[in-house]
Order: structure tokens, then C-alpha cells, then sequence
């Protein structure tokens, strides 16, 4: 241990400074995901300004139903746990699908690029 504080540490893990294994395998899985691409574009569409402000309420609102842990088919159940989550998700994704721009999607494309490295 050392006497840095925990957040000053680097998250690679290893003392070279490259990324662990399972870190490396967890950066490759996000991109296969479903729906982070839309996801994230849906949450750039949301903090832009020029968006209306109903279609922000959409998106924010389903946004917290996606991370929130409680919902009306809890996550734990393998296989359907998440589907109230991605129903949710595209339901508001297609309620505001013309709001959200290619400008959106370009920076959903760059930050998922940078978290997988």
C-alpha cells in the first residue's frame, strides 16, 4: 500500500501502467452493450440546450429508469430483467428520435471510444 489516497492510484492496476486483464475484457464488452450507443446519444440530446424541453424530460426520465435499481421486473431475474429497462429506453428513444442529431451521436462515438480505450 501507499500513502496516496485511493483516487490518486491509476485504475490500470498493474504496476507498468497497462490496463489488467479483466479491466481490458470489460472495456471490450461495452461495446456490445445494447443500446449504448443510443443510450449515450439520448443522454448528449438531453443536456444540449436547443432541445425542447419535453423531449428532455423524456429522455432524462428514461434515462433514471435505466440506471434506477428498483423497476417493475427487478434486474436480477436472468433473461428478463432488463427488458423493462430497454422498453423503456426505446420507447423514449423513438418519441425523440428526430431531436437527437448527428452532432449527439458523433460525441456518444467518441466517448465510448474513449472508454474502450
Amino acid at each position: 500500500m501507499t500513502d496516496q489516497p485511493l483516487y490518486h492510484q491509476p485504475l490500470s492496476g498493474s504496476k507498468d501502467g497497462r490496463p489488467r486483464r479483466g479491466i481490458r475484457r470489460l472495456r471490450r464488452l461495452i461495446r456490445h452493450i445494447p443500446l449504448i450507443g443510443h443510450t449515450v446519444a439520448a443522454y448528449y440530446c438531453a443536456r444540449d440546450p436547443q432541445t425542447p424541453l419535453r423531449a428532455r424530460i423524456a429522455l432524462f426520465g428514461a434515462l433514471g429508469y435505466f440506471v434506477m435499481p428498483f423497476d417493475i421486473i427487478p434486474d436480477f431475474l436472468p433473461g428478463i430483467g432488463h427488458l423493462d429497462d430497454a422498453a423503456v429506453m426505446l420507447l423514449a428513444l423513438r418519441l425523440v428520435a428526430h431531436r437527437i442529431t448527428p452532432e449527439h451521436r458523433e460525441s456518444a462515438r467518441t466517448r465510448i471510444d474513449a472508454w474502450t480505450g
